[in-house]
């Protein structure tokens, strides 16, 4: 019979070493004993954690953006989505980056996802935000940023799906969870 831990119970940290600290995300090096009573030294990736905002139009259609994303040496089409600012709310983070990235504003948020995207090594959490009664305006992005705007009809999105164009998981993620039980 297999043995089975307490949920509530978290490792035992013996030490703790930062390895990088970098603008983005860091890297520390963990020595634990986990709570099943196993030794081990874990590397994790730090990270401040990210909101992710499916803003949906009056016709129901869905604004998407597309950018170049180095580590995968192409550009993606994906929900859009930033890093959340220590201080800031999911709600508060996901208004900031919807008006950043595509310059519309919403006057509804709602979190319908709270997920780790990567738990083996990325200690990063994802918000995932519902923006509806939107107003266009003029996007504000980074200086490193360079981003098209469009808005997908629900139809064309599963298809992007179906066809492997669209590949960015948490946008997969987020819209199938929307289309399964928000919609």
């Amino acid at each position: 019979m297999a043995k089975t831990t307490s949920r509530k119970q978290t490792a035992k940290i013996l030490g703790s070493e930062m390895i990088y600290e970098g603008p983005v995300f860091g890297l520390r090096r963990d020595e634990v004993i986990e709570p099943d009573g196993l030794r081990a030294r874990r590397e994790v990736i730090t990270h401040p954690g990210s909101v992710v905002v499916l803003p949906v139009l009056p016709d129901r259609k869905i604004v998407m953006v597309r950018q170049y994303r180095h580590a995968t040496r192409q550009y993606l089409w994906e929900l859009v989505a930033g890093r959340k600012e220590p201080e800031e709310t999911p709600k508060q983070g996901a208004a900031r980056e919807l008006l950043e990235e595509t310059g519309y504003r919403a006057k509804r948020f709602k979190v319908f996802l709270d997920v780790f995207p990567t738990p083996g090594f990325l200690e990063e959490r994802m918000y995932m935000v519902l923006a509806e009664g939107l107003t266009p305006g003029v996007a504000q992005p980074e200086e490193d940023e360079k981003i098209e705007v469009r808005a997908y009809s629900v139809n064309e999105l599963k298809q992007m799906m179906k066809t492997g164009r669209l590949k960015d998981a948490k946008s997969i993620a987020g819209i199938l969870y929307f289309l399964t039980f928000l919609r």
